[in-house]
C-alpha cells in the first residue's frame, strides 16, 4: 500500500521548514552564528527526508530496490537502500550549509564581520579579508568528499549485493581524502601515557608514527562496518546511531560550554556534521520503526557509520568515539567465531520469526559435521556463560547453535520477544552504555590521566 503524508504532517513539515528558514534568515542578517544556522538546516532535512521517503517508496520498488520483511506474518515487500535518501539530503545541507560554517571570514567592519582584531589579508580582487582559515575548509572539504565516497559504496553494495570480504575494507578508500587532510594540518600522533606507565616508559606522551594512522584507517573501516553487524530488525540501525549521535553531541556541548576553551572549533566542527545527520535520521527513523513502512539498507550503515568516524577523527576525539560503541564492539568480538568461519556463518543472521507466536527466536547455525575440538571447547564455554544457546543430538555432538550476534543473545537471555520489544531493550543498553563511556571518559579517566582535558 502507497504511503501517503497525512494534512496534520504536512502543516507540521511546513511550520517546521519555516522555522528554520526564519533561523537561517537571522543568521544571515545578524551575526553569523553557523551552529543557529547548522540548527535550521536540521529542520529542512528533517522534513525533506520524511517527505522523499514517502514519494519515492514506490519508485524504488519498481527499479528492483525492495525486500521483503521476513520477520512479519504476511511477508510484506518494502522499499530497501532508503538510506541513500537520507544521505543525499544530507550532502547537499553540507554543500548548502558552507558558506554559513565560514560567514564571519567573508565580511569585515559589519557586525557579521567575527573577530575584528584578527589579521587581513588583500585578495586579487582588492578586497580585505580576516584571515581565512584554509585548513578549515580544507578538513570540512574533506569530510564531505569521505562521506560522498562511503554513501557511493554503499550504494553499489545494495545494488550489487558485494561479499563481505570485498567490502571489508572499502571504508578506508572512502577515508583517504581526511586522513591526508589531518596529516597536512594537524599531523598529531601522540597519545598521552597513563600515569602508571610513564615512569616504565619514561615520557607522558608517546609519538606512534605511522601507528596513529593505522588506528584511525581502523577506526573508519571498524565505524561503519559495526553499524552493518547489529542489523536485521526494525529501527535497530537508525535507531543506534540517533543515540550515539546524540551522545556525541552531548560531548561537543561539553567542551563548547567551557569558555575559551582550545578543543572549541573542533567540536564545533562535530556539530556541524551531527546536528543535519540527526535531522534525517530521526526522519527515516519515523518510517523504519516497527512496523516499518521501509528498510534503510547498507547505505545508511555505511554513511553513519563513516559520519561518526569523521567527526571523531577530524574533531580530535576518535578514542572517546569508541566508548560510545560498546555495544558494537561487544557484538564485533562475540561474531568474530562466525565472521572468521570458526562456525557456519549463514548469510542473515537475524532473529527467526515464528508465525505461531508472533514472538522473535534466536536463529540457528547448523553444523554440517561435528565441529572441531577447539570451537566446541568455545561453545561450551560460551554455554556454560549463557551466552549462546546449543542444540545437541543424542550422542552429545553439536549440531546447531544460536547465531552469535547480540541481537540473537539478547533473545537467548530474555526469553521469545516481539519485535519492537528486543529493538527498545537494545536500544535501552546502547544509551546506558553511551552514559557509562561518557562517564569513564571525563571521570573514571582521572584514575590513570593526570586529568580531563575538558577542564584545560
Amino acid at each position: 500500500m502507497t504511503q501517503q503524508i497525512t494534512t496534520g504532517w504536512f502543516i507540521s513539515l511546513f511550520t517546521i521548514v519555516g522555522s528554520c528558514l526564519g533561523l537561517i534568515w537571522t543568521v544571515f542578517v545578524g551575526d553569523g552564528e553557523p551552529l543557529i544556522a547548522s540548527l535550521g538546516f536540521s529542520g529542512i532535512a528533517f522534513s525533506a527526508s520524511y517527505c522523499l521517503i514517502v514519494w519515492l517508496g514506490d519508485s524504488f520498488k519498481k527499479v528492483g530496490l525492495k525486500g521483503k520483511d521476513i520477520s512479519k506474518a504476511d511477508k510484506r515487500e518494502l522499499p530497501e537502500t532508503m538510506g541513500a535518501v537520507c544521505a543525499v539530503v544530507y550532502l547537499m545541507c553540507m554543500i548548502v550549509f558552507l558558506p554559513f560554517a565560514f560567514y564571519e571570514y567573508f565580511v569585515t567592519l559589519t557586525s557579521g564581520g567575527g573577530n575584528r582584531d584578527a589579521t587581513v589579508e588583500e585578495v586579487e580582487t582588492g578586497r580585505l579579508l580576516h584571515r581565512f582559515p584554509h585548513n578549515k575548509l580544507g578538513e570540512y572539504l574533506s569530510a564531505i568528499l569521505s562521506l560522498q565516497s562511503m554513501v557511493i559504496l554503499g550504494v553499489a553494495d545494495d545494488l550489487f549485493d558485494i561479499r563481505w570480504r570485498h567490502k571489508l575494507f572499502l571504508p578506508v578508500i572512502a577515508a583517504i581524502p581526511m586522513l591526508m587532510v589531518y596529516y597536512v594540518d594537524f599531523g598529531v600522533t601522540n597519545i598521552v601515557v597513563p600515569t602508571i606507565l610513564q615512569g616504565y616508559l619514561g615520557t607522558a606522551l608517546l609519538d606512534l608514527s605511522w601507528g596513529y594512522y593505522l588506528y584511525m584507517a581502523a577506526i573508519a573501516i571498524f565505524c561503519p562496518n559495526s553499524i552493518n553487524i547489529l542489523a536485521g530488525i526494525n529501527g535497530i540501525e537508525v535507531s543506534q546511531s540517533i543515540v550515539i549521535g546524540s551522545f556525541i553531541a552531548i560531548n561537543d556541548l561539553l567542551y563548547i560550554s567551557v569558555e575559551s576553551h582550545p578543543a572549541t572549533d573542533s567540536h564545533l566542527f562535530s556539530l556541524y556534521f551531527l546536528l543535519p545527520f540527526l535531522g534525517v535520521s530521526l526522519a527515516l527513523w519515523w518510517h523504519n520503526w516497527y512496523p516499518s513502512k521501509v528498510f534503510v539498507g547498507d547505505t545508511y550503515c555505511y554513511f553513519a557509520g563513516m559520519t561518526f568516524a569523521v567527526v571523531g577523527i577530524l574533531g580530535h576525539f576518535s578514542k572517546t568515539l569508541l566508548l560510545l560503541f560498546i555495544p558494537q564492539i561487544f557484538n564485533f568480538i562475540y561474531s568474530a567465531p562466525q565472521l572468521f568461519r570458526l562456525v557456519p556463518c549463514p548469510r542473515h543472521r537475524l532473529p527467526r520469526f515464528n508465525a505461531r507466536s508472533g514472538l522473535m527466536e534466536p536463529s540457528r547455525a547448523s553444523f554440517t559435521k561435528p565441529p572441531k575440538w577447539y570451537v566446541a571447547l568455545i561453545l561450551n564455554i560460551l554455554e556454560k556463560l549463557r551466552l549462546v544457546q546449543v542444540w545437541r543430538n543424542k550422542e552429545g555432538v553439536i549440531m546447531e547453535c544460536s547465531n552469535l550476534t547480540l541481537i540473537n543473545l539478547w533473545i537467548v537471555t530474555f526469553g521469545p520477544m516481539r519485535e519492537d520489544k528486543a529493538t527498545m531493550g537494545l536500544i535501552r543498553l546502547q544509551i546506558a552504555c553511551s552514559i557509562i563511556g561518557l562517564l569513564v571518559r571525563h571521570k573514571a579517566a582521572l584514575l590513570v590521566f593526570p586529568h580531563d582535558n575538558l577542564s584545560i
